[in-house]
């Protein structure tokens, strides 16, 4: 038993390590990688990195970009930089937490979906069917107006309203993979079924979610850029699209106001994105040399 289990171990570390070499072999992987570490050394290291905090009031106001503060300071005199930096907690945490709750629903959703069929299968379809014909950005809009800004919110209303994208994918891959003929073999052993979906289906077929969710973070981060320059932003914290929408007023004569938040936005979806294109890249055979 010991044996098999370090024969199980060294076959999946071998596959991760498969997944990586082809990670790292596609160029807009690389790039979207390396932008996200710099996101998250930014965000982690935040205090140590800004000069000021957030909300520190200086006596140069509305200045242009300098040596002394590096993106300039608003209209409160507060340093832009350092409201960059720690702002980049903020818009992270809505990405990762949104699109991570997106993919969980999803992947539970469309695998009991997918693999149940018959009338579960078709119950489920219409219900994903009805929530993908709704205009997500609008449901969110309605959502957030009327239960309050608080990011908490904004975080589980943007995840609970894209997981029919990720459930679609999942039901794909559960429709696949149980006709395969170790699914087959699971249940002439015994198995049950519950144990043969989490043990089997959703492993082996999460990874287009996977990819897919990594473009979700991307479109979390615009989203909540969205909402806070309608105003709809939680108004305690400070966020890439909080900045954007504070620089509204002076974006005639201090265009840096808006202007940098918004690089740091369009920077981070571009990094999501890129990393999407190269897990999509990792998790398609047809894509990999030597295959």
């Amino acid at each position: 038993m010991v044996v098999e289990n370090q024969i199980s171990l060294s076959r999946r570390e071998n596959k991760l390590l498969k997944y990586a070499r082809s990670y790292f072999s596609s160029v807009k992987g690389i790039v979207g990688f390396s932008l996200l570490l710099l996101f998250i050394f930014m965000a982690i290291f935040a205090p140590v990195i800004a000069p000021y905090s957030p909300d520190e009031m200086t006596d140069d106001v509305l200045k242009p970009p300098s040596a002394k503060h590096l993106f300039g300071t608003d209209h409160l005199g507060r340093d832009i930089y350092s409201r960059v930096v720690f702002g980049s907690r903020i818009s992270l945490s809505v990405g990762f937490v949104a699109a991570g709750l997106s993919a969980v629903i999803g992947v539970l959703i469309g695998s009991f979906s997918g693999f149940y069929g018959g009338i579960t299968d078709d119950i489920v379809s219409k219900i994903v069917d009805t929530f993908l014909m709704i205009p997500s950005f609008f449901l969110i809009l309605i959502i957030v107006s009327i239960f309050g800004s608080n990011i908490l919110y904004i975080m589980f209303v943007i995840g609970l309203t894209t997981w029919p994208g990720n459930a679609r994918l999942m039901r794909a891959q559960a429709l696949s993979i149980r006709e395969r003929t170790f699914i087959m073999v699971a249940r002439s052993t015994g198995e049950s079924r519950i144990r043969i979906l989490f043990g089997h289906v959703i492993p082996n077929g999460v990874f287009p979610v996977i990819a897919n969710s990594a473009l979700q973070m991307g479109g979390a981060i615009l989203t909540e850029a969205s909402l806070s320059f309608l105003g709809l932003g939680d108004p305690n914290l400070t966020s890439w699209g909080k900045l954007i929408f504070q620089g509204r007023p002076y974006m005639t004569f201090a265009p840096w106001m808006i202007i940098i938040p918004g690089i740091f936005v369009v920077l981070a979806v571009l990094a999501f994105s890129f990393i999407g294109d190269g897990l999509q890249f990792t998790f398609n055979p047809k894509n990999r040399k030597g295959e």
